[in-house]
């Protein structure tokens, strides 16, 4: 995707008298201590539920992370699956240095996209790309340097290069990865193995086709990762490279009498018409994520003033005044995300990039971009209920907060209820020789380092914990790691360094 987007929304309702035919709703919404008796007969469902239905399901309520998922990743009807199609460019990679100006390259760009033709009326198929493609092959080189560089300083000779990726598209980024690999550090290449995580069997398919030929150390798994159950033992590199942007959110919102939180509930009625509610939260998954917050210090988007009892009294005695908050929107797909990295790859170093800005986005705290293409123009949409697997729904992430989340989430034990908020014992400790070992002459712990792991020397071979993560701005990254003489313009203007300023880097 590339920015900027198109400016707010159209209406994209063809024909009033049929439904099957609309593609933007405007759902009833309400918040009662009683709600319509009929929604209360719903079945409820999760994503995992309807990856069977064929067709998007009536008379089912959800929550919006699990709406959010179905319309982009059922197997049948779902965005990725059936809609999507990655932008690549046509012929060879773009010659920078032959273009004289930034004009020029995005005239370059747009001539590669007419070669996907014209759609008609409605949402046609949904053409994207990344910088992955856009920048090809010298961004995935980019990540190369960065992978083998930290590899070479920590890991070489005496363990393999293990390479993790999610969601890897049309594999073009593991392509140039590994292409690099062999080319610049052909020893390196010999002890590589390359995993992708892929939950589209169409895009799995293609990425085999492509890649197990040429790099034979490539191997494939189909399914999502966050059903994912094994264990990796090795010290390894996970990317999740324009990734987490489409992980699905829930949706909350506060009671301004009493600051409780509730979650939303999607209602699907027997017409297909959407519906949506509100209850305290009785969802794990919200709940640890609200607790985890409150632990880090993340204040809610709530107004200040209204921390005050005697005046969120006034408040609620006036006329039309709300009784709830702006709906929020909550990564809580990313805290399993990061769970998932703590409990099955222990060893691991997150590599990961994605959107920390959108615009167009729809009301909220954190919303969405729910976006289409139409007739070739990209149009971003004013609502989250839009027709299962037509639009892209995507977030923006707070990166800094990510931070302070993952961080504290690889400093929790491996074991016990990942699921349940667990509040800290007092006399949780490590008593293994290695902790000792890492006190033993000082109780200082560097505020930039991790707590060091049982049995787990660091790339030092002493008992300190790895560095922690840190945040990079898309430029910082690429000037880092690139190349950057390849994706010079003849004016001096450099697009892989100019382009995506709404991107970030965690690593």
């Amino acid at each position: 995707r590339l920015t900027p987007f198109l400016a707010s929304s159209l209406p994209l309702r063809s024909c009033p008298g049929s439904s099957k035919d609309r593609f933007n709703y405007n759902p009833d919404i309400f918040f009662d201590e009683a709600p319509d008796p009929e929604h209360m007969t719903y079945a409820r469902v999760t994503s995992n539920d309807l990856d069977r239905h064929t067709t998007p399901p009536t008379r089912v309520k959800m929550l919006v992370r699990d709406f959010i998922e179905d319309s982009l990743y059922n197997p049948h009807y779902g965005y990725f699956p059936q809609q999507a199609t990655i932008f690549t460019s046509a012929g060879d990679p773009i010659d920078f240095r032959a273009m004289r100006d930034s004009v020029e390259f995005q005239n370059e760009v747009a001539r590669r996209y007419s070669t996907y033709g014209t759609d008609n009326e409605g949402p046609g198929r949904q053409i994207w790309h990344t910088p992955t493609e856009l920048f090809k092959p010298y961004y995935g080189q980019s990540i190369a340097q960065c992978l083998v560089s930290e590899y070479l300083l920590k890991y070489f000779p005496y363990e393999d290069l293990v390479i993790y990726e999610i969601g890897a598209g049309n594999g073009t980024l593991a392509m140039d990865i590994l292409d690099f690999i062999r080319s610049a550090y052909p020893e390196v290449y010999e002890r590589t193995h390359y995993n992708i995580v892929e939950i589209s069997g169409r895009l799995a398919r293609s990425q085999e086709e492509l890649l197990v030929p040429r790099h034979p150390c490539v191997s494939i798994a189909h399914k999502s990762i966050f059903h994912w159950d094994r264990r990796e033992p090795a010290p390894c590199f996970f990317l999740a490279m324009e990734v987490i942007d489409n992980f699905a959110h829930d949706m909350i919102r506060y009671d301004y009498r009493s600051l409780e939180p509730y979650q939303a509930l999607i209602t699907v009625n027997a017409n297909g018409d959407y519906g949506i509610y509100y209850t305290r939260v009785t969802d794990s998954l919200i709940a640890s994520f609200l607790n985890l917050r409150r632990r880090l210090g993340h204040s809610p988007p709530l107004p200040s003033i209204l921390k005050s009892s005697s005046v969120r009294s006034i408040y609620n005695h006036l006329p039309f005044a709300p009784n709830l908050s702006t709906p929020e929107y909550i990564p809580t797909r990313l805290l399993s995300l990061l769970r998932t990295l703590r409990t099955h790859f222990p060893r691991h170093r997150l590599l990961l990039s994605d959107f920390s800005s959108l615009p167009d986005s729809i009301p909220g705290v954190n919303a969405p971009v729910v976006q289409a293409r139409v007739r070739g123009t990209s149009v971003a949409c004013s609502t989250l209920f839009v027709r299962p697997g037509l639009f892209d729904i995507f977030f923006p992430t707070h990166f800094g907060r990510l931070r302070d989340m993952y961080e504290h989430v690889l400093a929790q034990p491996r074991n016990g209820d990942d699921h349940l908020p667990v509040a800290p014992s007092p006399l949780a400790s490590s008593a293994s020789p290695l902790s000792i070992g890492a006190d033993f002459f000082s109780s200082y712990q560097p505020p930039n380092r991790r707590t060091p792991a049982d049995g787990v020397a660091s790339s030092s071979g002493l008992p300190v914990g790895e560095l922690k993560s840190s945040v990079f701005t898309h430029a910082e990254f690429m000037e880092t790691y690139s190349d950057l003489e390849s994706t010079r313009l003849q004016s001096g203007e450099n697009p892989l360094v100019d382009y995506y300023k709404n991107v970030k880097f965690l690593f």
